[in-house]
């Protein structure tokens, strides 16, 4: 209490209770203030009353002696003090308890407080008087400890007091929010209607925007039945569950409507964000996309959407940290990967440490392990197709990220009032300022630098609901320099110095028009360069090219189920190349000295690969629930001259109408790919190749076993012929078939992940009379289990287990001394790739948490590798003579800390 005390006949708590004033939590009303009290004569005998005879009366400074008053006369009355309540000046409101709302708790919740209020109006002590729990009486003490009064006043004089004040909480408002695209295509939905029903009968109605996003806000909490329905689709419906304080958001795919029902031409494939479910394919028979959350929140991968390709069925494990993609026992060269259409030649940085385009700037990742749509060619593995989005249209927004690894920074929003929007974006790694030093300092054989860049700039616009235009400049830069101390003993030429510097940039305009109903039309141009420079000592490799690409499409809607799609895929790269190295061996030879001490071979060629494409398919839905998608192919090589004609054929049929969903699906076709450069080089490589050819098979079913739990199953067999031999011609052939297992739950309000599994063989001989051997690129067992969950108040838990054959290696048998090179040198087995390294496992977490702030968000996270220490075996090493080996290993326990802001 203050130190100044009041008498208690004139306040009685100054009419405290009665007093009171009423704050709500979460801007609810306050109540006025009451009238003061009646002002009453004191009690007999009370201190105020004066003694008998000369008395100098107790009050206020400055009394003077009054003279006793007649005995028989009566005492005069005396007027009972003025007192005013204080006033509520400041009251900012308390804030609904993190807690409360982790429990779940829906109802509101009422706390009262005794406040002690001092001459100055500063709530020195708040008490609750009876305590409510799940964090609500903290939260009403630490706003009250912020209230401002005018003090209390006695006779207008300032004095303390003490009051109750009262704090009402209830529930903050939940929000609803959505998205509404063809499952066919993933295309958004405008104009569709969605009514989200409670369970006490009421309803909210609302229609999807341009980019089929909606919102419904200021939802209590509780179960709530979304309907979606659109215009020549099929309406579904789903029940989301919304707790105090949370948003939810959740896509919707609406599928087309039955056959005997007029069908409008697929949508354009253009979305606004990286897609989700494992949707249907239009024209492929599988196609696996991510959705965001999905793919940044993968441990193990620090976040980045491309690096979470690694983790789908049919993806094999690349060795050590390399930056490859290998597909169904394909080679990474037999794989190709797009951004929105346009060729690149890498999608990782040095080492698979991160990809070449930001996670922030992602649409959808498409992922095609096979049997792909005519619209792709050139490759007889698989393909990617990264979308990059447009950028965001209402405001200013901004990021920043910084790990142990990189650091990166975005910015985009709209220009002004003109309906452009633009986003730049730009990333930096920073290995080689902290890992240069150390190598230094350890006196380490070998120090290294390595450092990589990349970079983003777009600017598009819409002109009318129909039309986009965009154009964008993208571009990645790698360097690294090694400097070897000690020289193996066995190839003296692998000392000094080792330098790599590769990367691309493009320019790419695209526009995109749908002209009606039945008529879309996309065209893609674009123009960039590629560079590659690789030196070891005396040996190097130079490569620069100049590519051009294009590609046009036109989708047509010919009748009712019959669509036709017909492009033009053109790609013209004229290139230079400056190379000096050992010629390739014959299959079988025996080495001729060490391998960058062999007599090199140079060249210096400046040609052009010219691959023009031309494709046409049709669209076809017989019958309900039925896809069949025939077409055909058309590619030429320059450097081979010839046309390949590839034909190919996908069909789906659902079995189930609506929920829940039984799909068979398969296709066959023959795929063609070009031999590479090097391969036809007048130098290091022959003349007369043709196109290495692939005969594609699957089969499959999906299942549906809940909204969020989906099953799929496909088995694989690809047989392989005119494959390109060193000094031998296409002479060679192979094999690759398996089966993979995709368990899956889609993301929900909490959780999402999943357990693929793929069992897998891939052969290949140098002849057809030659014995069947594994491909360096087969691995039997590929196992991994994810998922990720979030437990609340910001913070999410994540982890992964892989399980994976070992890779393939060819063992050297015993070492021999050559007297002409003067070192021991080995002898490979041959047939390559007899042996197997030990199986691969390892277990990966992350944590994150995030706080959301009124107009940005910040967040921290910590994603660990190798959380057990495994000593995964990753290499060989010999002794000097080849009689003795021990395994080398990869990373071992190694954390990944960083730290994001967006706004």
């Amino acid at each position: 209490m203050p130190s100044r005390r009041l008498p208690i006949a004139g306040v009685l708590f100054l009419g405290a209770f009665s007093a009171a004033r009423v704050s709500f939590a979460q801007g609810t009303q306050q109540h006025p203030n009451p009238p003061p009290p009646p002002q009453q004569p004191p009690p007999a005998g009370s201190s105020d009353d004066t003694s008998r005879g000369s008395a100098v009366p107790r009050g206020a400074s400055g009394a003077t002696i009054v003279p006793p008053a007649d005995p028989g006369q009566a005492p005069a009355p005396q007027a009972a003090p003025q007192v005013t309540p204080p006033k509520l000046v400041t009251d900012e409101g308390a804030q609904y308890p993190d807690a409360a709302l982790k429990e779940g708790w829906t109802a509101p919740a009422t706390v009262v407080l005794v406040l002690e209020i001092d001459t100055e109006g500063v709530v020195r002590k708040a008490t609750v008087e009876t305590p409510v729990g799940h964090g609500f009486d903290e939260a009403a003490v630490a706003a009250a400890n912020k209230l401002r009064f005018e003090p209390a006043k006695r006779n207008g004089r300032a004095v303390a007091a003490r009051i109750k004040h009262q704090y009402v909480f209830t529930p903050p408002p939940s929000r609803l929010v959505g998205r509404v695209a063809a499952s066919a295509s993933e295309a958004p939905i405008a104009g569709a209607t969605v009514v989200v029903h409670a369970a006490d009968g009421t309803e909210q109605s609302t229609q999807t925007a341009a980019d089929g996003t909606w919102s419904i806000d200021k939802l209590p909490p509780g179960s709530y039945e979304v309907r979606v329905s659109a215009e020549r689709f099929e309406p579904q419906s789903a029940v989301q569950e919304v707790k105090a304080g949370e948003e939810v958001s959740t896509i919707t795919r609406l599928s087309r409507p039955a056959a005997d029902k007029p069908v409008p031409a697929p949508e354009d494939e253009d979305v606004e964000e990286v897609t989700v479910k494992g949707v249907r394919p239009p024209r492929e028979v599988t196609r696996r996309t991510l959705e965001q959350r999905e793919m940044t929140r993968i441990p193990g991968t620090s976040g980045d959407a491309l690096r979470s390709l690694q983790n789908l069925p049919g993806v094999a494990r690349p060795p050590g940290l390399a930056g490859l993609l290998i597909v169904r026992g394909s080679s990474p060269n037999d794989t190709n990967i797009f951004i929105d259409g346009t060729l690149v030649p890498i999608v990782y940085h040095f080492g698979g440490l991160s990809s070449v385009v930001p996670s922030e700037m992602l649409q959808k990742i498409d992922f095609y392990p096979g049997n792909f749509s005519t619209q792709y060619g050139r490759v007889m593995g698989g393909i990617v197709d990264v979308g990059i989005r447009d950028p965001k249209k209402d405001r200013l927004h901004g990021m920043a990220q910084v790990d142990l690894i990189d650091a990166r920074v975005m910015a985009e929003g709209p220009i002004g009032k003109t309906g452009w929007n633009f986003a730049i974006a730009g990333r930096r790694s920073y290995v080689d300022i902290w890992l240069k030093p150390v190598l230094e300092s350890a006196n380490a054989g070998v120090t290294t630098a390595p450092v990589y860049y990349d970079y983003q700039l777009m600017v598009s616009k819409d002109f009318g609901k129909n039309q986009n235009f965009r154009l964008m400049f993208l571009g990645s830069d790698d360097r690294l320099e090694l400097l070897v101390k000690s020289p193996a003993a066995t190839d003296p030429a692998i000392g000094g110095g080792i330098a790599a510097h590769n990367g691309f940039w493009r320019t790419q305009a695209r526009y995109r028009n749908r002209i009606s109903e039945d008529t879309d039309l996309k065209v893609m141009g674009a123009i960039g360069q590629d560079f590659a420079d690789f030196t070891v000592g005396d040996v190097f490799f130079k490569l620069k090219t100049l590519p051009m690409t294009s590609r046009i499409e036109l989708s047509q809607r010919l009748a009712k189920g019959v669509t036709a799609n017909i492009g033009m895929d053109m790609l013209y790269t004229p290139y230079d190349v400056h190379v000096r190295a050992p010629p390739f061996p014959r299959p079988g030879e025996p080495p001729g000295g060490p391998g960058l001490s062999r007599p090199p071979r140079e060249t210096v060629d400046s040609d052009a690969l010219f691959r023009p494409g031309f494709y046409g398919e049709f669209e076809l839905t017989p019958w309900r629930g039925g896809r069949i998608v025939p077409g055909v192919r058309l590619d030429y090589a320059k450097d081979t001259r010839e046309w390949d004609i590839g034909p190919r054929v996908m069909a789906r049929q659902d079995l189930t109408r609506g929920f829940p969903r039984t799909t068979l699906k398969g296709g066959v076709g023959i795929f063609y790919q070009p031999p590479q450069p090097q391969e036809t080089n007048v130098v290091f490589g022959q003349k007369g190749l043709r196109s290495n050819r692939a005969y594609h098979y699957s089969f499959g079913v999906e299942q549906e076993i809940t909204q969020q739990l989906e099953v799929s199953l496909e088995g694989y067999f690809k047989t392989l012929d005119r494959l390109v031999v060193p000094n031998n011609g296409n002479s060679g052939v192979g094999k690759a078939y398996g089966l993979e297992t995709l368990i899956r739950y889609k993301p929900d309000s909490r959780f999402f992940g999943w357990l693929a599994y793929t069992l897998s063989r891939s052969t290949r001989q140098d002849t057809p009379s030659d014995l069947e051997r594994l491909s360096p690129f087969s691995q039997t067992h590929i196992l991994t289990v994810l998922g990720s969950y979030r437990l609340g108040r910001g913070w999410e838990f994540g982890a992964r287990f892989r399980l994976v054959s070992g890779s393939m290696y060819t063992p050297n048998t015993y070492g021999f001394y050559d007297e002409n090179a003067g070192v021991p040198l080995a002898l490979l087995n041959y047939p390559p790739y007899t042996e197997r390294m030990p199986m691969f496992h390892q277990l990966d977490i992350r944590v994150d948490k995030s706080w959301k702030f009124k107009d940005w968000q910040f967040s921290v996270y910590a994603d660990i590798q190798n959380v057990y220490n495994h000593g995964n075996v990753e290499g060989l090493s010999y002794n000097y003579n080849y009689t003795n080996r021990t395994f080398a290993t990869g990373l071992p326990f190694l954390p990944s800390l960083g730290m994001r802001g967006e706004f």
